[in-house]
């Protein structure tokens, strides 16, 4: 089988970044109970933001596309980690505490700066995935600005937070729809 016959991995991949990352926002926008949704969080970061996204990375070098490849592979092991820092430390607490507010906000500094060197990748492309690596680059900061506020106290906190869960959404929802628009056709989807 040519290069040329294989299927685009890029629509699998987006979408397993897209729902789950709209998924977890929708609580970190307070429009999901933030208790009772973990479990759901967990298991679609794992299985769908998580391995989804690593075998649409495997399928990109496959393909030999190295942007698609690097981006499907850290999404998706961003996802494993983000689920593993959430749940390492309730299985035996004894052995690891659970991270804190200042590490959490410096892990997402880390990804912030990623993300936003890997949306110079994208301007040779069309502006829906412009607007997923930008968008993502400014979430993760948010993110990062909520915890570090979390972390000295400071009650502005939540409302970064809030801010935060609705960008976010609107960076999933993006994804998603970018993927649809390479699963269904550009001008059912326009990307331009």
């Amino acid at each position: 089988m040519s290069e040329n016959e294989l299927a685009n991995p890029a629509p699998l991949g987006l979408i397993g970044f897209g729902m789950t990352t709209v998924l977890l926002n929708l609580r970190t926008a307070g429009i999901i109970p933030a208790e009772t949704s973990l479990a759901v969080i967990f298991a679609m970061g794992i299985f769908y933001g998580g391995m989804a996204q690593i075998f649409a990375g495997v399928m990109e070098f496959k393909k030999g596309n190295t942007f698609g490849m690097v981006a499907f592979l850290s999404y998706g092991l961003f996802w494993m980690t983000f689920v593993f820092l959430n749940l390492f430390s309730s299985f035996d607490p004894a052995w690891t505490a659970a991270a804190d507010k200042a590490s959490m906000s410096a892990y997402l500094v880390c990804w912030g700066i990623f993300t936003f060197l890997m949306f110079f990748g994208t301007l040779k492309t069309n502006r829906v995935l412009q607007f997923v690596f930008l968008s993502l680059a400014i979430l993760f900061f948010l993110l990062a600005i909520a915890d570090g506020l979390t972390f000295i106290g400071n009650p502005a906190a939540p409302i970064i937070g809030t801010i935060a869960g609705y960008e976010g959404i609107v960076c999933g929802a993006s994804a998603f729809y970018l993927a649809m628009a390479e699963v269904n056709g550009w001008p059912t989807f326009p990307v331009e």
